[in-house]
């Protein structure tokens, strides 16, 4: 039976609804997705598209979204808590949940007209539509502002040239929102439609990380896009940037759900095994080790929640976020390799779920900014000087 660690008492800080709304999240992981992950991870097949719709079901596809336009009309705390049970279940769950809340039905609320928010929110908040964000290109990862991707205005309709790599839900996408340059050079989004002629998106093959997601490229030849498409709200790189902020948000209580479910599986273990006569828990570096997790655990949980009531106050800054999101990670990720060796040659196995969180991780510390650019991030924010520049 899952317990998760709350050492420091922080469901005293959650409302009963908060509770009730990881309760049923994690059940549904429990049940949906624990039983299965492990097959599809190992066979490098992307987990089957009722899981989206289960999450639609759950409420956990825009769950921030208002109530009018499909979503739950939750808190940024409920968000946080449902990112973390999809995580323990796998990053992959996760992964395409963050996309479609964060860079797909953010942008088109926060940045669309009605007529797009009414037409396309609706069906990405039920899974019945599956979304992706094409803003990472071949040549241009780190630095967005140097995209290649364009659109010229062709009277009736924008042309869209380009493309975009390693996008989460590219290959089962049913919208894209891209992020394109016009004539003069100022950054747009655009809502590319599946079926759009000169519109492809082939499948990113070969991987050891997220092996359980659909990964891909985004391709525009020629594609004729309405100029009803085109995202109203905002212009130049202000609008992807807002949306991995909230994607980063996400990921920094995400990344916590990996690391749960290694700690919970190493403690586990060592209760059970036995070497010399007793059980390898009574060991001092065992309990060491034990000890330095939860601890690592108690205080990403106290940076989230605190960066969660901000959020609510709408008073989280960029830099608050990317500190949260590189350290959570990064922890994570540390946890991960730890809690791998105190399994010992069983730590591989598909048996154990370490091994799998542990090459995942490897994935969330380089995507929606890297490990280095976060701290980067941090350093403008203290300085006042962007080394990145």
């Amino acid at each position: 039976m899952y317990q998760p660690p709350d050492y420091f008492q922080l469901d005293d800080l959650l409302t009963d609804e908060h509770k009730i709304i990881r309760s049923a999240i994690r059940d549904w992981v429990s049940r949906e997705v624990k039983p299965i992950i492990e097959q599809y991870a190992q066979k490098h097949e992307p987990l089957p598209l009722s899981i989206m719709r289960g999450l639609g079901e759950m409420g956990a596809l825009g769950p921030f979204i208002p109530e009018q336009y499909g979503g739950a009309g939750l808190d940024y705390i409920s968000y946080g808590l449902i990112m973390t049970e999809l995580e323990r279940g796998d990053s992959s769950v996760r992964s395409s949940a963050s996309v479609q809340s964060s860079l797909v039905m953010y942008p088109i609320y926060e940045f669309g007209s009605e007529e797009q928010k009414n037409k396309f929110l609706p069906k990405l908040a039920t899974g019945e539509m599956i979304g992706a964000f094409g803003l990472t290109e071949p040549n241009h990862g780190s630095d967005p502002g140097s995209m290649r991707t364009h659109f010229e205005d062709k009277g009736d309709h924008y042309l869209l040239n380009g493309s975009k790599m390693w996008i989460t839900n590219a290959p089962v996408c049913d919208l894209a929102v891209v992020w394109a340059k016009d004539e003069t050079g100022i950054v747009h989004g655009l809502i590319v439609e599946r079926g759009m002629e000169g519109f492809t998106t082939p499948e990113t093959l070969d991987k050891w990380s997220l092996r359980a997601s659909a990964t891909g490229e985004l391709v525009f030849d020629n594609v004729k896009v309405p100029k009803e498409n085109l995202l109203p709200g905002v212009k130049g790189l202000k609008g992807p940037l807002m949306c991995l902020n909230s994607a980063r948000y996400g990921i920094a209580w995400g990344a916590l759900g990996a690391a749960m479910d290694c700690y919970d599986t190493a403690l586990q273990y060592t209760l059970e095994r036995k070497q010399f006569g007793k059980s390898i828990a009574s060991f001092q570096l065992q309990q060491k080790k034990l000890a330095e997790i939860l601890t690592e655990i108690t205080k990403g949980q106290l940076l989230v929640w605190r960066l969660g009531v901000l959020k609510n106050e709408g008073k989280a800054t960029p830099a608050q976020i990317s500190m949260a999101k590189r350290n959570n990670v990064d922890t994570a990720l540390k946890i991960a390799r730890e809690s791998r060796q105190m399994l010992g040659a069983m730590g591989i196995t598909g048996d154990f779920p370490i091994m799998r969180h542990m090459m995942n991780l490897e994935s969330v510390i380089t995507y929606e900014g890297t490990h280095d650019i976060h701290l980067l991030i941090t350093g403008n924010d203290i300085t006042g000087i962007a080394a990145f520049e």
